[in-house]
């Protein structure tokens, strides 16, 4: 974990590939709880810290990670990521490069969660949800390519899932129809970005995560 951003009311932090953002059956440390001992020993604070989860990434997905530091900013931020007021940029390696360089792909995506797994439709299913993005060709090696994502909507899995319905799936998302997993048993998403307007100061929020410390990442990303 890594401290990118931190106020009163808000840190930002960029979280490893493997780590959860919440408690899970699994019994691992969250980041949330990581984070609340971060602020309870750089602020000696005494007793439960107080600290808002807002939005998840999944485990396998590196960078940033909002969360609220007051119950004052707690509620707003959950807000404004509902309203897609918080704009997050998302960064994909894949193996194959999209028919077109960028575009919009629209789907209604169905998420079972038995097998932990999002569905993907081009029309209106029962238990659909639309799921929107935007994508943008940004980088190249031999190899593979570098897709730039913006989320219009909040799905379950809906990078991984929408990437893998035009043909893309990210490098080492099995789940999703990678041939071969990463050795480390990441997937090469990364929250890239996050732009907002602070819910309490009223500023201007322009956040970026640092590269994972990765040969691929470091070469598909050099000239950028």
């Amino acid at each position: 974990m890594q401290v990118i951003y931190e106020d009163n009311h808000i840190i930002i932090v960029s979280k490893a590939s493997g780590e959860i953002v919440q408690g899970d059956k699994t019994g691992d440390e969250p980041l949330s709880e990581i984070v609340k001992q971060y602020i309870k020993e750089k602020y000696h604070k005494p007793g439960n810290v107080f600290l808002g989860v807002v939005h998840r990434l999944d485990r396998p997905v590196s960078g940033l990670v909002v969360f609220a530091k007051t119950s004052k900013a707690l509620p707003r931020l959950c807000n404004m990521f509902r309203d897609g007021d918080i704009h997050k940029t998302y960064w994909a390696i894949t193996k194959n490069r999209p028919a077109h360089e960028e575009g919009t792909i629209t789907s209604w995506l169905v998420r079972n969660e038995k097998q932990n797994k999002t569905y993907s439709y081009d029309h209106e299913v029962k238990n659909s949800k639309k799921a929107i993005l935007k994508y943008k060709v940004i980088g190249q090696t031999d190899n593979y390519t570098l897709i730039e994502v913006n989320l219009l909507t909040g799905r379950h899995h809906q990078i991984r899932c929408q990437l893998a319905s035009i043909g893309c799936p990210i490098k080492g998302d099995l789940k999703y129809g990678s041939p071969r997993s990463n050795p480390d048993g990441s997937i090469s998403l990364l929250s890239h970005r996050v732009q907002f307007v602070h819910p309490v100061s009223k500023e201007s929020i322009d956040v970026v995560a640092p590269i994972p410390n990765d040969n691929l990442w470091r070469d598909i990303t050099s000239g950028l």
